[in-house]
């Protein structure tokens, strides 16, 4: 169907959306009907036969379910399954607005939106309603080498594809080796800053004397080493994106240092009185967990709330059984043509022993294990003897750990804990949630 044939209905509480969207969509459709009242949905619905519906996901209305877009949604749904419909979302809500779509949306919008992808978003549902063939979301990110068709996968592509093209700060957090780096570069070349620069910096491998000249620079003569004048990472990527890696294990002076970059937009190399503008959009990434961030005993909270306008979890491997042989096989053919090898096939034995083993050391660790495999295997069909494990990783097998008890996962996990924090009680039961006394009661079921 074409856009100039649409018969498009708009229900949002807020006027201006309501304007804005009715002035865009009306020289360019066959009908727009627009309404503050949510309530007049069904009404409409009963009146009118719409080919789209663009729904706001939060009114002034309490409704018992939660959220008011979950539910409207429901109920056009009721009336009419084969209804599309695009929600209207903040930065706040995308993991809510994500859900919908398992729930019958065709797409969501995150406000502020682009009038350009706004169109081609109600095109691509008006084409695809026509055709019957519903876009795959892995489809949806494109110049990434990010492999995925797993259902945790898939949220991420659908965030991907709407933060990218906005100058939200976004955190990435996942566990090593699950590919933080690339999702990074995914936002990066899916933006509207692709064509300027993408700058890398571990930022948790910087002494503090070296952190404030990488990332801002310095004069000639600034310091002892200082033989020429140098650019910071900031400068580097001005324009573009940058990418700070390991941001939860930078310190609290660095990051005071970093919060008042960020808040004035500006650097001063060291050495220099002179100010410099900088235009960046920030990413950042960290296998801390949320809620040690969350501590202010390691980090800033305004530092917090200023690098995590949207956040992307990347799950482990352990949680994208689908995706295993997908990636296994993307390896092999890839280290074959490096090392001049002919086309491998995976016996049966091959991928039992992928699909059981736990991958502590997630997509990097299956990687560097295929690449093994490819190297010394005498034959072209990859067998469970060719697939070794590093003995870097703590093993653990798949088998075992569905079968472990609640009370040897809290145990262990108070283990863990306790020996991150050197013995600290104190600290352990902050970051554990509970009191001194609880812990110190688990601690005596346990035999600790």
């Amino acid at each position: 169907m074409l856009l100039k044939n649409a018969n498009i209905l708009v229900v949002d509480d807020d006027a201006d959306v309501l304007t804005a969207l009715r002035l865009l969509l009306k020289s360019k459709t066959k009908n727009v009907i627009t309404t503050q009242s949510p309530n007049q949905i069904q009404s409409l619905l009963a009146k009118n036969k719409f080919d789209l519906i663009i729904l706001d996901m939060n009114f002034n209305a309490v409704v018992n379910t939660g959220n008011e877009g979950i539910f409207w949604l429901r109920k056009i749904k009721e009336m009419d399954p084969e209804a599309s419909v695009i929600l209207i979302t903040a930065y706040g809500d995308l993991d809510l607005a994500i859900k919908s779509l398992k729930k019958g949306a065709s797409d969501f919008l995150v406000k502020p939106w682009q009038n350009e992808k706004l169109l081609l978003a109600i095109k691509e549902i008006l084409e695809q309603k026509k055709s019957g063939k519903p876009k795959k979301a892995a489809n949806l990110v494109s110049s990434t080498k990010i492999i995925g068709e797993s259902s945790v996968m898939e949220e991420v592509f659908f965030k991907i594809k709407k933060i990218a093209p906005t100058d939200a700060n976004i955190l990435i957090l996942g566990e090593n080796g699950t590919g933080k780096d690339l999702i990074a570069k995914a936002i990066h070349d899916n933006s509207m800053r692709k064509d300027q620069p993408f700058v890398k910096v571990d930022v948790g491998a910087l002494t503090t004397s070296l952190f404030e000249s990488e990332l801002f620079g310095h004069k000639k003569g600034a310091f002892t080493d200082a033989i020429e004048d140098r650019i910071g990472r900031f400068e580097q990527a001005n324009g573009g994106t940058l990418f700070l890696d390991e941001i939860g294990n930078i310190s609290l002076q660095q990051q005071a240092r970093l919060l008042t970059v960020l808040q004035n937009r500006t650097i001063t190399p060291i050495g220099s009185n002179q100010t410099i503008p900088v235009n960046i959009r920030l990413i950042c990434a960290t296998n801390q967990d949320i809620s040690y961030l969350a501590n202010e005993n390691h980090f800033r909270k305004d530092l917090i709330y200023r690098i995590n306008t949207v956040e992307i979890t990347v799950p482990p491997l352990r949680e994208r059984n689908k995706d295993i042989l997908l990636l296994a096989q993307y390896y092999v053919a890839l280290y074959a043509e490096k090392y001049l090898k002919s086309n491998f096939s995976f016996a049966d034995s091959f991928i039992k022993k992928l699909k059981d083993y736990y991958f502590p050391g997630n997509v990097r660790e299956l990687q560097y294990a295929l690449e093994r495999a490819v190297i010394m295997a005498d034959a072209n069909i990859l067998t469970e003897q060719d697939l070794v494990f590093s003995p870097i990783e703590k093993h653990q097998n798949k088998k075992v750990e569905k079968n472990q008890t609640l009370e040897s996962v809290e145990k262990n996990t108070i283990l863990k804990v306790i020996e991150k924090n050197h013995g600290n009680i104190s600290q352990s039961a902050i970051e554990l949630g509970i009191t001194r006394t609880a812990l110190y009661r688990r601690m005596r079921k346990y035999g600790l």
